[in-house]
């Protein structure tokens, strides 16, 4: 075993390139991942997920064998744990694929070690898997170093990102935190800041919770708006030219692994006391209904005032502007719901090459085609469309006035 080594479990949109930027410090990096595709396309120096500068960082740590992706957990001196923790039915917290990453490992650890997790989690999960690891190696108890390091990036940025932005360092006690900070040194330029697991995995459960609660106050301004006969972007404006508001811009709801999941991980443990927390969830969640609403009656009169139903050109598929990133897209389950309800609807997506399903057009095709343009995504690639006169135009997201 090599000094400086490093097992990243996990490949996703964090794992890899917090990977490749390790390997970039020239510490090797064994990457691990149960999808066997993956690991053929890092390993030619490629990437499986939209994200700049990326694969050019990726081509060039495997080029000069600091990065390599396996299936097979090999022995290191830093293991860090990347999967995902999604939420499951009643919006409870699954850290199964936490639990796994980590059983994957055990076999694997020695006395010295340290074992992070970043994957997002409840909180109490550090101090679960520091237990689980002690069950089954008693031989290491109080001889590895573990801690809980959440990453706060923008996918679009992730890059710079990780390398520049402030962290939080919590361990299970403080030698751990201690020996946590000095690996990040080796890769972030931004502040470390040392805490315990505890406040570490609050952290970020609160970052995102707080993003949350303020897309829902946008969120339900645009519905008050609405309904008051009021341009929402020109409210926004105008009230943020107050000197201490700021308000957020409304969309088609919350998506993305991170603001609409982390809230749920506060609420499904503090349920009595989360009720604001709560409540912006259920808002965000609401304004992805009202838009399906917003379009099912604009589609609805449209074919009683030309006896045929419409084309509806669902502009956006993504979760946020200018990335590929589908989960928990709130304008992917509108274009899904509106075409399982019977709705003839094609589908503007510029980050990913194809859908199983919907049929995909060009924006500019699709502007052509359609009767009804609901643009759900503030993509670039949409700003500066010239839009016939004869279409009506849904702008969740201010694109067509840009």
């Amino acid at each position: 075993m090599k000094k400086d080594s490093v097992v990243m479990v996990g490949l996703g949109y964090i794992g890899l390139p917090t990977a490749a930027l390790i390997a970039s410090k020239k510490i090797k990096v064994s990457g691990i991942d149960v999808k066997p595709e993956v690991i053929e396309t890092i390993n030619q120096g490629r990437i499986h997920i939209v994200e700049p500068d990326l694969e050019e960082l990726v081509n060039k740590v495997v080029k000069q064998g600091y990065l390599q992706a396996t299936m097979a957990v090999t022995p290191a001196d830093t293991f860090i744990i990347t999967v995902p923790t999604p939420v499951r039915d009643g919006n409870k917290p699954d850290i199964s694929y936490v639990k796994a990453a980590t059983k994957s490992i055990i076999p694997h650890l020695q006395k010295g070690n340290l074992f992070i997790i970043e994957s997002t989690s409840p909180v109490g999960t550090t101090e679960k898997m520091r237990d689980l690891i002690y069950q089954e190696r008693p031989d290491l108890k109080d001889n590895l170093y573990i801690a809980y390091c959440p990453e706060r990036v923008l996918p679009g940025n992730i890059i710079y990102e990780l390398e520049h932005n402030d962290r939080a360092i919590g361990g299970i006690d403080e030698a751990s935190t201690k020996k946590a900070i000095s690996f990040y040194k080796q890769f972030v330029r931004g502040n470390l800041y040392p805490t315990n697991a505890r406040t570490a995995e609050m952290v970020k459960l609160v970052e995102n919770s707080s993003r949350d609660v303020q897309i829902a106050f946008a969120n339900e301004l645009s519905i008050i708006s609405d309904k008051a006969g009021i341009d929402v972007w020109e409210l926004i404006e105008l009230a943020n030219k107050h000197p201490r508001v700021n308000i957020l811009r409304p969309g088609t709801g919350v998506g993305g692994h991170c603001i609409a999941v982390d809230p749920w991980f506060i609420v499904s443990e503090f349920g009595k006391e989360a009720r604001l927390i709560r409540t912006a969830r259920e808002i965000n969640n609401y304004k992805t209904e009202w838009v399906i609403e917003k379009i099912k009656n604009t589609a609805l009169q449209f074919e009683l005032k030309n006896g045929k139903k419409p084309l509806i050109a669902a502009m956006g598929l993504a979760f946020k502007p200018d990335i590929d990133d589908l989960r928990e897209s709130p304008s992917l389950y509108v274009a899904r719901s509106l075409q399982m309800q019977g709705f003839d609807v094609v589908a503007v997506e510029p980050n990913i090459d194809s859908s199983e399903e919907f049929k995909l057009l060009p924006a500019k095709e699709a502007v052509q085609q359609a009767d009804i343009i609901a643009f759900l995504v503030g993509h670039k690639d949409f700003k500066g469309l010239q839009i016939p006169q004869n279409k009506q135009v849904l702008d969740f997201v201010n694109v067509s006035s840009s």
